[in-house]
């Protein structure tokens, strides 16, 4: 088994992970992860207790326990690419030896949940939904630096997307667990999520410069797949991430999120953090 070079997996001093900071023993069987460095409070704050906590850049962990059960909650900042990062150095603390450098023969499966803010990409979902992503499809290009290939379904529906919404790429699909699904997010409505690479045109909107999709909104709140069933429900910008790199390093990944505000309505909700509060205590309950 070749070793992993120390500039493709680099170690802090004390032998923790580069970005994350983190040692092993800091990571639980179940992971909450939120985009907003500030939600780890919001998470940490139902806590029986803090055992340790770290804040690097935008990588703020807290670790405690919940009735219990130990819980890690971290944040990753906005996007893929912050996602990738987090995805990579938390699957290397549990499945790579980091003394000898060696990924381990037994592999360890974390459950990784999720909690985010959303906008609704349908009329009929108020703000105020709690949604769990079924599938993701990604804007961004992250994984065109992996291996990844979705299921036939996926696949299909990652070219029916491309056509009829006429981009300049096939964009890429991932399925959350159903496993996951099931304990977390049971009575939840189920949606399918655009994740896209920015918040501003990745995302139709304009504020002073052009942008090449005007219609893209439209376009994705119309978009139907007829063999799936499927519509577009909401726009964020890091679930397609969260769920093709678990499907790589074989996690089970679910993204819930807290609709805040309804693009199509074009509202906001006044009490987003309520919304939020109320996600974080129904997933801590279930985990």
């Amino acid at each position: 088994m070749s070793l992993i070079p120390a500039t493709d997996l680099i170690l802090n001093r004390d032998g923790s992970v580069y970005h994350l900071s983190l040692l092993p023993k800091h990571v639980s069987d179940t992971v909450i992860v939120v985009g907003d460095p500030n939600r780890v409070f919001r998470v940490s704050q139902y806590f029986d207790e803090i055992s340790y906590e770290i804040n690097q850049r935008e990588f703020i962990t807290h670790v405690g326990r919940f009735n219990g059960k130990k819980i890690t909650v971290i944040s990753s900042g906005i996007g893929t690419d912050n996602v990738e990062i987090l995805f990579t150095e938390l699957d290397a603390l549990v499945n790579v030896d980091l003394k000898t450098r060696e990924p381990k023969t037994k592999r360890k499966k974390l459950k990784i949940i999720r909690i985010g803010t959303s906008g609704a990409l349908q009329q009929d979902i108020p703000v105020g939904t709690h949604l769990v992503s079924d599938y993701a499809v990604g804007l961004d290009n992250l994984m065109n630096f992996y291996s990844f290939e979705a299921d036939e379904d996926g696949t299909k529906l990652a070219s029916d997307i491309k056509e009829k919404l006429g981009l300049a790429f096939r964009p890429y699909v991932g399925r959350g667990s159903k496993n996951l699904m099931a304990t977390v997010a049971f009575d939840m409505v189920k949606g399918n999520t655009v994740t896209a690479p920015g918040f501003y045109a990745p995302q139709g909107r304009t504020v002073r410069l052009p942008i090449r999709y005007p219609s893209l909104l439209s376009a994705l709140n119309q978009y139907h797949y007829k063999k799936l069933d499927f519509w577009f429900t909401n726009f964020e910008m890091e679930t397609a991430g969260y769920y093709a790199l678990g499907a790589l390093l074989g996690h089970e990944v679910l993204s819930v999120n807290a609709i805040i505000a309804n693009r199509i309505a074009d509202t906001f909700s006044p009490q987003p953090n309520k919304i939020i509060d109320a996600l974080i205590l129904k997933v801590l309950e279930r985990i």
